[in-house]
């Protein structure tokens, strides 16, 4: 590691920055280097604009990762070398309206029942049926299981906020039947390890995610899926069947109400409830001859 990216880690850690986020931020400015083939602290703010530019014009990144990438360049030359350039003031990712994919409840089942492998079947099940994000899945702890109260501890989610969801009761059955085949004193889903010699640490984001999209592949469904379409399923089948948006942005551990109503783009029901009063438009239109 060289000494610049140290002392840009060492600048994220002071100001209290998780690892993952440490990793992403510190990932974009290694790949400006390599774009320019020259040391990060030898570009003027020039080449900087045009690499920005690059991005969106020539990749095309998404607008996620045009705004980490921004984010982690930005703060590297303003933190980590104190230049306080103003193509940083300006530079923003290009807006984007697509909404997310959504599973239908059918879809879920189906796409669960191919996963073959019982960890990344009980995983992806438990992220789906507790609207985790993916690490909070595959990073669960059996201390986070409280079976009594029917809870889940969801620990330094986004945004390093904790909360609570409800554990329903084939959920924490299915978990604690899993449990019971490995009985890991720390790990719900555990990887295999490399060696007998080795402790091992939780199932990767990588696994889990490729036994998914292999999943979706394999029941011939055409949506843009992934672990985290999960998720956005869960929000969306809860506000269906009539759960508030307030108790839904609790469980999904959303700081703003403005991002937990996305999902009422997404529902069927309230689309269908609205075709009714659509239809009556045409009510009193004048029929051709």
């Amino acid at each position: 590691m060289t000494p610049l990216r140290q002392r840009m880690i060492q600048e994220l850690q002071l100001r209290g920055y998780s690892p993952r986020t440490v990793e992403a931020y510190v990932h974009p400015v290694v790949q400006l280097a390599r774009h320019y083939h020259c040391a990060p602290d030898r570009l003027s703010e020039e080449q900087v604009r045009d690499y920005l530019i690059h991005l969106s014009t020539v990749q095309k990144v998404s607008r996620s990762t045009h705004t980490i990438a921004l984010c982690g360049i930005k703060f590297f030359y303003q933190h980590t070398l104190g230049r306080a350039w103003k193509v940083f003031d300006i530079a923003r990712p290009r807006a984007e309206k697509k909404l997310p994919a959504v599973l239908s409840r059918d879809e879920v089942a189906r796409i669960l029942a191919a996963v073959r492998i019982p960890v990344y079947r009980v995983c992806l099940s438990t992220i789906y049926t507790c609207g985790l994000r993916l690490l909070e899945g595959a990073q669960l702890q059996v201390p986070d299981i409280d079976g009594d109260r029917k809870l889940v501890h969801v620990h330094h989610g986004k945004g390093a906020l904790d909360r609570y969801v409800p554990l329903p009761d084939a959920t924490l059955t299915l978990l604690r039947a899993f449990w019971r085949t490995h009985r890991n004193p720390l790990w719900i889903f555990p990887a295999t390890p490399k060696s007998r010699s080795k402790t091992p640490g939780p199932i990767s984001r990588s696994s889990l995610q490729s036994a998914f999209v292999r999943a979706v592949r394999q029941c011939g469904i055409r949506k843009q899926a992934h672990v985290h379409t999960l998720r956005h399923s869960y929000a969306t089948h809860l506000l269906e069947a009539g759960v508030t948006l307030q108790l839904i942005q609790e469980y999904l551990g959303h700081k703003s109400a403005r991002t937990t109503t996305l999902y009422t783009h997404l529902t069927r029901e309230l689309r269908e409830a609205a075709l009714e009063p659509i239809n009556s438009l045409t009510a009193n239109l004048p029929r051709p001859d």
